[in-house]
């Protein structure tokens, strides 16, 4: 299966486009080598995805036929990135949440789950 299809199927990424459009920013890894998005991914393969805040690692299980729910992403892709990574990516999204520039008045109503979303 290809790496874009693989990476959109098992929700690494919202749209296959955006899939691709990382993969070919050098966002993506297999192996710890840069990918294609026509890159065949096998299951075993380690897959890195480097977001804004930290670096995703998933470890291929399975290959899905088409994109899958949420519940079953644990039976196609196991997340191996570790907790204390993902702990302090979310302390960061936090910090930035909570500091508004100035001058941009009240935070909107979706600003505002958002930052509920975030604080627990």
């Amino acid at each position: 299966m290809r790496l874009d299809v693989w990476l959109w199927c098992v929700r690494a990424f919202k749209t296959r486009s955006l899939a691709v459009e990382a993969i070919r920013a050098g966002r993506v890894s297999v192996d710890g080598v840069e990918a294609k998005p026509s890159k065949d991914v096998t299951p075993g393969q380690v897959v890195s995805v480097k977001t804004e805040l930290h670096v995703r690692v998933l470890r291929a299980l399975a290959l899905p036929r088409s994109r899958v729910g949420a519940a079953l992403v644990p039976l196609h892709a196991e997340d191996q990135t570790p907790p204390e990574v993902v702990e302090a990516a979310r302390q960061r999204a936090r910090e930035q949440a909570a500091m508004r520039p100035r001058g941009l008045g009240r935070p909107t109503k979706r600003d505002r789950r958002r930052i509920d979303a975030l604080q627990g």
